[in-house]
């Protein structure tokens, strides 16, 4: 019920849309339709996010739920397979051997049992067990600031149902609309004069806030209060043979951007659909090799970036307080008046920008014109007739994400009978139309194409003029088998 992260990004809705989990997460959050700038208490900017990735996503926003909400989402869905989390129960001991691992957990009760399993995936947080007893290092160090975060009943000069970020020359103060009236997530750093302590209260903080935000803020009522250190950490590896690392577990960074929560999210989405294909007999274990490959380059560059602008953000130089207090808001609320850097940010900070073009998965064949989609990038959002004469549809929701989809472009796609891993493949031949023509054109892709995107929806094979037998080899490259267990539809390669 306590939690910091707040942000959910455009991919992880688009994530949450496959899973059938979107519209319960959308009923309980606040879609981000605005983000205030205040410097020394005074209104600097507004930067628009209601409509920032439109054309990008189905979800061209930003949406303000608390981790504790996304959490209580998922672990409902989960018991629509017959599954529940356990709680209070602790990882002990590690033992792994050729074909499984034992686990010891200890129970609420304070006895011990052992469970063995194929894998072990550790989303266990930044003091991750799973890290710890496979003996991999976590290098990096904490930030010197101390943050706080505190569940508020406030009114004042904040706008309604927006982000409002104040700027001052020690830091800043998020505050985060929340559902109900006048409740506010206020995320922030504690000022110099109360650093040190471990017994800080929210009485003794709201003075300060109040300082900065203005004269009109008051506060009603404080839940709950907290503070805490950030680090800035990567895991040495993010694999020990059965055993994985995700989300905090394998990368810590500052909140800035709200990046952290969703990057577990697709570290988890990332691995979930290998092992998947790996546990149901349908893909070689050497197929689980690409998770680190993928992910840890994804994670280094967010702890980068991340570390660059948190810097700034909280600088005790002189200039860096008279750029954020002066000179920030007005820089970004101007760049964000144009297309070109709107939808850049909204690729970074949505993480729909990710991709994977280095990637063994990742092959593109030549002849694809500059600046289309390319291998290992996530397919963009088209709204595309898939019959003959039929209506404009989504195509996002005609992806199956526990299949590999092949999309067609401009020829004849191949009969499923020429596919050797039929099971595993859906097909989908786009009809040639002259609207489709100008949607596919808006994303780059013009002429005779195909695309064979995983089932995270990233693509693996790309090239012009499709064959059967190239798609064959590809898959077969990628460490697919013919036959095995024929999947459950939805549910055996996202459950196991």
């Amino acid at each position: 019920q306590q939690t910091r992260a707040m942000a959910v990004q455009a991919r992880t809705l688009e994530i949450y849309s496959r899973l059938g989990i979107a519209e319960r997460a959308l009923e309980l959050g606040r879609r981000g339709n605005g983000a205030n700038m205040w410097a020394q208490g005074k209104w600097a900017a507004r930067i628009p996010l209601g409509e920032i990735g439109k054309n990008i996503s189905p979800f061209p926003f930003v949406l303000m739920l608390g981790q504790d909400d996304n959490e209580r989402i998922m672990g409902d869905h989960l018991r629509n397979w017959g599954l529940t989390v356990q709680w209070n129960t602790e990882l002990v001991a590690l033992h792994q051997e050729p074909g499984q691992v034992t686990a010891t957990l200890k129970q609420p009760d304070g006895s011990t049992r052992r469970v063995t399993a194929a894998y072990v995936a550790g989303c266990d947080g930044g003091r991750s067990a799973v890290r710890e007893l496979s003996g991999i290092t976590f290098p990096g160090a904490p930030y010197e600031h101390v943050f706080f975060v505190a569940d508020t009943e406030a009114t004042g000069p904040m706008v309604p149902d927006e982000l409002n970020v104040y700027l001052w020359r020690d830091g800043f103060h998020l505050f985060f609309p929340m559902r109900g009236k006048d409740r506010w997530r206020v995320i922030g750093i504690l000022p110099k004069t109360l650093r040190g302590r471990d017994d800080v209260t929210f009485e003794e903080l709201s003075p300060a806030i109040g300082r900065e935000a203005g004269a009109n803020l008051a506060f009603k009522e404080c839940s709950w209060f907290s503070t805490y250190r950030i680090h800035h950490r990567a895991a040495e590896r993010f694999r020990d043979r059965r055993c994985f690392l995700l989300g905090d577990a394998a990368h810590v960074h500052s909140p800035m951007g709200g990046q952290g929560m969703n990057t577990g999210l697709q570290d988890a989405y990332n691995l979930g659909w290998k092992l998947g294909l790996v546990l149901t007999g349908h893909a070689d274990a050497t197929l689980l090799d690409t998770y680190e490959a993928e992910r840890i380059p994804v994670a280094r560059r967010l702890l980068s970036s991340t570390d660059r602008a948190f810097t700034l953000v909280v600088s005790e130089n002189w200039f860096a307080g008279l750029f954020r207090t002066r000179i920030l808001a007005r820089i970004a609320a101007f760049a964000m008046s144009f297309e070109r850097p709107k939808q850049l940010a909204f690729r970074t900070l949505s993480q729909t920008g990710i991709a994977y073009r280095e990637s063994p998965l990742s092959q593109t064949l030549a002849g694809l014109p500059e600046g289309a989609p390319r291998a290992g990038d996530r397919f963009p959002w088209l709204r595309l007739k898939l019959r003959a004469d039929g209506p404009t549809e989504d195509l996002f929701q005609k992806l199956d994400d526990t299949r590999f989809n092949l999309i067609v472009i401009g020829q004849p796609a191949p009969a499923v009978t020429a596919m050797e891993f039929g099971d595993l493949l859906q097909i989908h031949a786009i009809p040639g139309d002259h609207a489709n023509a100008i949607e596919l054109a808006r994303v780059g892709i013009t002429g005779p194409a195909f695309y064979l995107l995983r089932p995270d929806g990233h693509i693996g094979f790309a090239g012009r003029h499709l064959e059967a037998e190239a798609v064959n080899r590809y898959l077969g490259a990628a460490h697919l088998r013919v036959g095995g267990r024929a999947p459950n539809a939805s549910i055996d390669l996202r459950a196991a």
